[in-house]
């Protein structure tokens, strides 16, 4: 095969409008985009704004490296750049520049905090989840910073995802042999070293320059199992390359409204070894997170929305902008046809709200739920997970559910920061718990020294808390270790309701 001739910068610079061609260089290559302006799905405005540029620094940080690649017809890929010849982008078009701050990851953005200079902790001082929080609001760029940490409206559901564990209280035993604790668990038939694992959050590039492959290998060394996000800055090969022999990975999936491109997707993590499937189902519509909106997002969008043609407006911020492919047609009847493809995976829907839903997935045929309100970024004023839990455990226990025989797991996520959090959990029936922004904060703070930090604390708060609750194994870790007398008070006096009330 002849190797493509090297494109002169001069050249490209001359292609930078609709009439002239619109060329954008992409790691070093150059790229003919202009018979894709009207197909792409963010619209023309951001690929023009690159016309006859550059356009790798806005790519990079929430677009898989091969999703250019993978999309655009190979008679479009002009070649390579011959190196220093392209010209500076004209001053109109170069960012601001950047503060003296020393974050871990290259950025012209303003930062999140406002300050221009603050001094980072050293690693060994971070205490707790909530001091990567802290870090992240002070030293991430405020595009990344909004993203990650924006909830729904006046995000109620937010707070009280967290706030809902204060409301729980310990029953300790005294007098029990704690002098060993093991707080190792299983997950869906998987070993894990904890009862928790890494939740899927999208476009870890906004955080740190490596994204997700970072989490992949702390979540390696520390025997946690990583949920693969589908919105992920890193490619889904990238993510399995990257683990160790014999590390387990899920897959969060959104449905895709062209569902051959859904069942390819499923079909490929079902070859490359993923073990389980969670479907989520509480984003027909992507939530009003204002915070995210207000901050126009001026990247690349999704590989998931590269073939979409859906042409999503971009000024309501990077959560609406790359998920604009999501079918809001996805319903029950649908559930048969993509559990056909996904092999031995197991099959779990990630969003589920109430106990009416969880019992009909289980009666579907899937093999869990995770009761979670997207982080409280979709429906304000939906209920935290913690609340529902005793009911939704007591009602498929009623129903014959989560026995040997009939085995269905429940998990939860959001607004957990600690392994007391955890152990509150796992006493009213969830199997684990998923772990979401304190990892992406862990991540965009100090990298993958961060996230194996942010394990070491949970290690060390589950040997403490199980110690002092008097429970030596998870197994001991049961409803009557816990007062949920006041879980409700605060949330709205969520009903619960016995079955005949369906």
């Amino acid at each position: 095969m002849t190797a493509q001739k090297g494109v002169d910068g001069k050249e490209v610079a001359k292609h930078n409008s609709r009439e002239n061609g619109v060329w954008i260089v992409v790691h070093g290559k150059v790229y003919d985009v202009t018979d894709f302006l009207d197909e792409h799905p963010g619209g023309a405005e951001i690929i023009l704004r690159y016309a006859g540029m550059d356009a790798t620094e806005e790519y990079e940080p929430i677009h898989p490296p091969d999703a250019i690649i993978d999309n655009l017809d190979p008679s479009k890929h002009l070649g390579p750049l011959i190196p220093s010849t392209l010209p500076p982008p004209p001053v109109s078009a170069s960012a601001p520049p950047p503060t003296s701050v020393s974050i871990p990851q290259k950025t012209n953005e303003p930062l999140a905090g406002g300050e221009e200079e603050y001094a980072k902790p050293p690693l060994e001082e971070i205490l707790s989840l909530h001091d990567f929080e802290a870090v992240a609001r002070r030293t991430m760029g405020k595009r990344g910073w909004n993203y990650y940490s924006s909830g729904a409206d006046d995000e109620i559901t937010m707070r009280e995802n967290h706030n809902a564990y204060h409301r729980v209280w310990f029953r300790p035993r005294i007098l029990r042999n704690v002098g060993t604790v093991d707080y190792s668990s299983t997950i869906l038939g998987h070993k894990t070293s904890m009862p928790v694992y890494i939740t899927a959050t999208a476009l870890g590039k906004l955080g740190h320059p490596e994204g997700e492959v970072t989490l992949t290998r702390a979540a390696g060394k520390h025997n946690v199992i990583q949920m693969i996000p589908t919105l992920a800055s890193c490619s889904f090969d990238e993510m399995v390359d990257a683990a160790i022999p014999n590390q387990v990975q899920f897959l969060q999936l959104y449905v895709n409204a062209d569902r051959s491109r859904t069942k390819k997707i499923i079909k490929h993590a079902a070859e490359r070894g993923v073990k389980a499937l969670f479907i989520t189902v509480d984003a027909p519509q992507l939530g009003r997170r204002e915070k995210d909106m207000r901050t126009k997002f001026v990247g690349n969008a999704s590989s998931q929305q590269t073939q979409g043609g859906d042409n999503f407006k971009r000024d309501q911020g990077a959560a609406r902008a790359i998920s604009s492919f999501i079918d809001p047609s996805l319903n029950w009847n649908d559930l048969a046809e993509l559990k056909e493809a996904v092999g031995e995976m197991k099959v779990i829907l990630k969003g589920v709200q109430c106990w009416e839903d969880a019992v009909m997935a289980a009666e579907y045929g899937c093999d869990g739920v995770v009761l979670s309100n997207h982080g409280g970024r979709q429906l304000d004023f939906a209920p935290s997970p913690l609340t529902i839990l005793p009911q939704v455990v007591s009602i498929l226990k009623k129903r014959g559910y989560m026995t040997p025989s009939r085995p269905f797991e429940v998990f939860v996520d959001g607004g957990v920061r600690r392994a007391t959090d955890v152990l509150k959990a796992i006493a009213l029936g969830a199997t684990a718990v998923g772990i979401g922004r304190p990892m992406i904060y862990a991540m965009s703070t100090y990298g993958e020294q961060g996230v194996s930090r942010a394990f070491e604390i949970l290690k060390d708060e589950f040997e403490t808390n199980m110690r002092l609750i008097g429970a030596p194994t998870l197994s001991d870790v049961v409803p009557n270790m816990v007062d949920i007398s006041s879980l409700n008070a605060a949330s709205g006096g969520i009903t619960m309701y016995e079955e005949n009330c369906e």
